[in-house]
């Protein structure tokens, strides 16, 4: 498993946490110093069916100063993507990549049902 955070992340530290505590078994990837290339979240994203939104941290800084509330809607998904590998920033996290699921933010009750 792989896990992607921020250290400064209190819910990336929840989420590491829990698979301490889980005794999980995974390697941690700093989101700042290595962002997910385009490649990647172009197959996570695939992975996780889920909304091509999910994978944007709208509460951060850089989503707000580059206003993509409004810019988004009008964007392609592989405008999305290919934006979202420019800046470890923009990424919603933690991530959670596993062999058979792709885990987007720490929700226990999600992760517990993908790796438990």
């Amino acid at each position: 498993m792989l896990l992607i955070g921020y250290p400064k992340c209190s819910t990336c530290k929840k989420a590491e946490q829990w698979l301490r505590d889980n005794n999980i078994d995974y390697t941690y990837r700093n989101i700042k110093e290595e962002n997910p290339t385009a490649e990647e979240l172009r197959l996570w994203y695939a992975q996780s069916g889920l909304d091509i939104k999910r994978f944007f941290n709208t509460s951060g800084l850089v989503y707000k100063a580059l206003s993509l509330k409004d810019k988004l809607p009008q964007m392609s998904e592989a405008e999305k993507l290919d934006l979202l590998a420019t800046d470890g920033m923009l990424v919603k996290r933690p991530l959670l990549i596993c062999d058979d699921a792709v885990l987007v933010g720490f929700k226990e009750a999600e992760w517990e049902k993908a790796v438990l």
